[in-house]
């Protein structure tokens, strides 16, 4: 799916609006040394100072630009490595994030939603949908 932002330039944007908001408390130098080092680096210690905001992401679920950086940071760690588990915890953050309170921002729940169907999709996972389901059970009784 081609998507109408950077995640990149967005996920920089959330975690400066994080910091600003002090979102982190005590967390933020460590946050910022993280953040620093998933963004300039590849490979293990990207992948490292990544799992480590994961982290502390968990400590602050309520921290809404940070886990808008952490949804941008999992699409960017799924493009470099490609795996399952990276989409998958991608859609668990976007569902979370989702079922919070509104963002100040509808451009970052456009983001959301847009990278949420990217991480369904790569993982195989076609979203349901009203028409399809209702097809699917009239079919199965032998139709109208």
């Amino acid at each position: 799916m081609d998507l109408s932002f950077d995640p990149a330039i967005a996920a920089h944007s959330a975690f400066q609006l994080a910091q600003t908001h002090n979102e982190l408390g005590a967390d933020g130098a460590s946050a910022a040394e993280w953040e620093a080092a998933f963004s300039a680096s590849a490979g293990d210690a990207a992948t490292q100072a990544y799992r480590r905001l994961l982290t502390l992401g968990e400590r602050y679920p309520t921290a809404r630009a940070f886990q808008a950086f952490l949804i941008y940071s999992t699409w960017q760690q799924a493009a470099e490595d490609p795996i399952a588990e990276h989409f998958q915890h991608g859609l668990t953050l976007c569902d979370r994030f989702l079922a919070g309170p509104e963002p100040s921002d509808a451009r970052t729940l456009t983001h959301v939603r847009a990278l949420r169907v990217s991480f369904l999709s790569a993982l195989g996972i076609k979203e349901p949908d009203d028409v399809g389901e209702e097809y699917d059970r009239d079919a199965f009784k032998g139709g109208d």
